[in-house]
């Protein structure tokens, strides 16, 4: 979900990319997405043979009233920092998403050697 509220409507196969998880995975997330009335299905305008997957106003309802104020007060809590202390934690922030993408792939790997 977070990928979707991150990127907007996306393609399965975007999904399973950013998600690291099979097709045949994602395509079952999204089954189960779908039938809780959080996500839809759409035809590619530009390509046929592709679906589209889109969050759904109820879920943007639900994620406002989960993550809203949480929002809200990140956004209080951010104007005590300078721009440069920002950019300082976003780049703290970016290296430890890295390092653990990294880790995963490091153990998807050793995993799949011990299959």
């Amino acid at each position: 979900m977070d990928i979707l509220a991150r990127l907007g409507t996306v393609t399965a196969g975007r999904l399973a990319e950013e998600s690291r998880l099979t097709t045949g995975a994602i395509t079952a997330v999204i089954d189960r997405l779908e039938r809780a009335g959080h996500v839809r299905r759409l035809p590619d305008p530009a390509d046929r043979r592709r679906v589209l997957v889109e969050t759904t106003d109820r879920f943007r309802e639900l994620a406002a009233h989960a993550w809203g104020p949480v929002a809200e007060s990140l956004v209080s809590a951010g104007s005590r920092f300078t721009h440069e202390q920002l950019d300082g934690i976003r780049e703290f922030l970016r290296i430890g998403a890295e390092l653990s993408y990294r880790r995963a792939e490091e153990i998807s790997a050793e995993v799949a050697h011990r299959a």
